[in-house]
């Protein structure tokens, strides 16, 4: 998962005309932690698809322009435009993860 570190990187990457899915965490996040145990094997499922990872507290004003309240999320993006938001309630077993991929990628 390549990392985002700037807010001209982050609309370069969701600029895309492919689907790609960018997870917002936080060091501190047990849940964040949680997801990365099982995050690598939906990857490999999902290897065509670009994944970005992005700190909310390093660039909190794209998780508040996004209406990123909880992480991790994962919101998937083309062309500019968020197209699916899984929200951190929704984002705590590899079957909510795969289920929201599989109903929002094209």
């Amino acid at each position: 998962m390549k990392k985002i570190n700037t807010t001209e990187q982050f609309q370069e990457v969701i600029a895309s005309h492919k689907e790609v899915i960018i997870k917002f965490f936080a060091d501190w996040c047990p849940d964040c932690t949680r997801l990365n145990m099982f995050i690598g094997d939906i990857m490999d499922t999902y290897q065509e698809n670009e994944w970005y990872e992005l700190n909310k507290d390093e660039l909190p004003e794209l998780a508040d322009k996004y209406q990123v309240m909880g992480i991790p999320s994962l919101l998937i993006f083309k062309n500019g435009e968020k197209t699916a938001h899984l929200h951190s309630a929704n984002a705590k077993t590899p079957d909510e993860v795969t289920g929201f991929l599989s109903e929002h990628l094209s």
